[in-house]
């Protein structure tokens, strides 16, 4: 039997159609949450939506939306306030690569695209949802980011540029509410098998690769965490190699 611990809270996840922000939304609803599932596809939703009653026998909360139109996410955070009150839980994992290419190759309609995507949509919704945070006993805020900040590598510019940038956004963000119960995490997923790292990777074996189920439990551990400041990111390579550590 699945243990409930996030039983009642209520979790909003970003690009949760696919990969990693699908692998969080099951996850967390299989722990007890209901789920606010925003991604791009209508589809890819409803089939999560499907999976989720399969396995829970509770729906989620569907909401189809383009992260970059930020008139959209100032009106989320008004339908979850009056729907729920309050938002315990937030799992921004929405991104895009923007292709890869020499930075001075970088066409401005494809940096503007990535820009608003992986960065000023992540502000939109620090905006959106701080004030429904505030109003949750336990929030907590996780959002995903990459090796290529500490690793910066050719042909990754815009993706790796925003995703610092993301960095330092929600560790400043953190820093202003160290005196509030929220908390936020940095979590670095590392390769796995999605539809990005094959568009970043396309000769490498996908097979080698974790499925982004994997992450799960750390999510949910995540979720519930006595998180401080989030001055070291969380890395997924090596929460797994612990778990394997503690289990031999």
């Amino acid at each position: 039997m699945t243990d409930k611990t996030l039983e009642g809270r209520i979790a909003l996840v970003t690009g949760a159609s696919r990969g990693i922000g699908r692998a969080a939304a099951l996850a967390l609803a299989d722990a007890g949450a209901h789920i606010v599932a925003v991604a791009r596809t209508p589809g890819g939703l409803e089939e999560l939506d499907d999976e989720i009653k399969a396995r829970t026998g509770q729906g989620a909360t569907l909401v189809p939306m383009d992260i970059a139109e930020g008139d959209g996410l100032d009106q989320l955070g008004l339908a979850i306030h009056q729907r729920f009150g309050r938002l315990d839980i937030l799992v921004h994992a929405a991104a895009i690569l923007g292709g890869i290419s020499p930075v001075s190759h970088v066409d401005i309609k494809t940096w503007d695209r990535v820009v608003a995507v992986n960065l000023t949509a992540s502000w939109r919704l620090i905006r959106s949802v701080e004030r429904l945070m505030r109003e949750s006993k336990r929030p907590r805020a996780i959002f995903l980011t990459s090796g290529r900040v500490a690793r910066p590598k050719a042909f990754w510019g815009p993706y790796g540029a925003t995703k610092a940038a993301l960095e330092n956004l929600v560790r400043t963000w953190a820093d202003e509410l160290e005196n509030t119960p929220i908390r936020a995490a940095l979590l670095d997923p590392g390769a796995m098998r999605t539809r990005m790292r094959a568009e970043a990777m396309p000769g490498e074996d996908p097979a080698e690769l974790p499925e982004p189920s994997e992450i799960g439990p750390l999510i949910v551990e995540l979720a519930d965490a006595d998180l401080g400041l989030p001055h070291q990111t969380v890395e997924f390579r090596a929460w797994k190699a612990s778990r394997q550590v503690l289990s031999a």
